[in-house]
């Protein structure tokens, strides 16, 4: 009884489907594989790349998991916090030690004056002395002997800032008569501070010293060697700054620049011998020292200089203009200083 109602139910639906328009019979077929294609997808397991196994808390994976999660130990941070800091401290506290512009108190001057064992301390309080100096603070000429000692100091370094300091003090006698040595230094640079301070004195006795500031340095080998590494042409170099390494046997040789400024020339190669003496290298000065050089021939500077003065005149590309413009003003000076 049951089986024959439900055939004739089934009839019956079967009846309303087929009397329905065709539209209506595509709608439900695409809505029931619709359906089917989901029930289908949903019965079926995620691919290997979307299963996500959940850690059976008991596992080592588990154990892993949890180790990974935890928070950097106590120890660590504090590690790595001193780490970070000392990373910003260290340059700083360099920075700190060799800046000139620092700040010296008078018993921080005298024993930075004398410490024989750090040549840059005493560079430091030079530089502060001079400029205490350049503002008449009367405070500092307790100091002026050690200046005079200092004249003759073995650092070069430390006697060209020495030069420079003496200078902004012109009518100490001890003073002109220390610069006035000054100008038979070995060093080109110490004499050439030397001449522009007397200068400052009115004395142009370093005349010459001072028109060497304008042409370039020929650099040469102290001893004979083969060239094992140099510079390039067109390198700018420090007062100091190594040019090249000569190599006589075990023993390394360093050539070194005399003054401030850029390479012009090289006159030797890598794999070249070079007997002692011999020119290595020309370098041209640098645009500071020119310009220093020009201020003080304006006061002092006679005919004669004027060939070292016009060539920087002209625009050269490494000269800044107002290096050309101070040429011409001094060209100008001796010239109205010196006619008739």
């Amino acid at each position: 009884m049951i089986s024959s109602l439900r055939a004739l139910q089934f009839k019956a639906f079967l009846n309303r489907f087929w009397r329905r328009t065709p539209e209506a019979r595509r709608r439900d077929n695409s809505k029931s594989a619709t359906i089917f294609l989901a029930n289908e997808m949903s019965a079926q397991p995620k691919s290997p790349t979307q299963i996500v196994f959940s850690p059976d808390p008991g596992s080592e994976s588990s154990s892993e998991h949890r180790k990974n999660r935890r928070r950097m130990s106590t120890g660590h941070r504090i590690l790595f916090f001193v780490t970070a800091w000392l990373i910003v401290l260290m340059p700083f506290l360099f920075w700190w030690n060799t800046w000139f512009g620092r700040q010296l108190s008078q018993k921080q001057l005298t024993e930075y004056l004398r410490d024989e064992r750090h040549p840059r301390h005493i560079q430091h309080a030079l530089v502060q002395i001079g400029e205490r100096m350049a503002k008449r603070d009367q405070g500092v000429t307790q100091f002026y002997p050690e200046l005079v000692r200092l004249g003759s100091y073995s650092v070069e370094e430390v006697r060209n800032t020495d030069a420079w300091v003496m200078g902004q003090d012109a009518p100490n006698p001890e003073f002109h008569t220390a610069l006035l040595k000054m100008l038979g230094d070995p060093s080109l640079m110490v004499r050439g501070n030397a001449a522009l301070s007397l200068v400052r004195f009115g004395d142009a006795t370093g005349g010459p010293q001072i028109i060497a500031l304008l042409h370039p340095a020929q650099v040469t080998a102290p001893e004979s060697g083969k060239v094992i590494d140099a510079d390039k042409v067109g390198t700018a170099v420090r007062q100091g700054g190594l040019i090249a390494k000569l190599e006589d046997g075990s023993q390394t040789i360093q050539v070194r620049s005399p003054i401030p400024g850029r390479i012009r020339s090289l006159s030797v190669e890598i794999g070249e011998s070079v007997a002692a003496g011999a020119e290595v290298a020309v370098v041209d000065p640098a645009p500071e020292q020119v310009w220093e050089a020009l201020r003080a021939l304006y006061l002092v500077g006679q005919p004669d200089d004027l060939s070292a003065i016009v060539p920087y005149e002209r625009e050269l590309p490494d000269i800044p203009d107002r290096v050309r413009q101070q040429a011409v003003l001094t060209e100008k000076a001796i010239h109205e200083r010196t006619k008739p």
